[in-house]
């Protein structure tokens, strides 16, 4: 099988941290690189994940108070369930 190089300009602390894992998972950086551009042919999208990362100060915030609204019904519409909301907008006739 023949092989093309691919150059992509990148922070070189990032670069290093990601050999550093890749590292750690026993493989080199290529094949990381590798894994992600086949899931990006075959999906055709782009995730990303947060696992280990904090929220902010701004999104928790956000979050207690959206809480404490719902607790104090200033919220509209409530739905426990998805079920719930589909009818919901149905009724609406979305």
């Amino acid at each position: 099988m023949s092989y093309t190089v691919v150059a992509a300009k990148v922070d070189p602390q990032v670069k290093k941290e990601a050999m550093e894992i890749a590292r750690e998972l026993g493989m080199p950086l290529s094949v990381i690189i590798k894994a992600f551009l086949k899931q990006f042919i075959k999906h055709k999208s782009v995730e990303f994940s947060a696992r280990n990362e904090e929220p902010n100060e701004y999104l928790i915030r956000t979050i207690k108070q959206a809480l404490k609204d719902r607790k104090e019904g200033r919220a509209s519409p409530v739905f426990e369930t998805g079920k719930e909301a589909l009818k919901w907008l149905e009724q609406q006739g979305i």
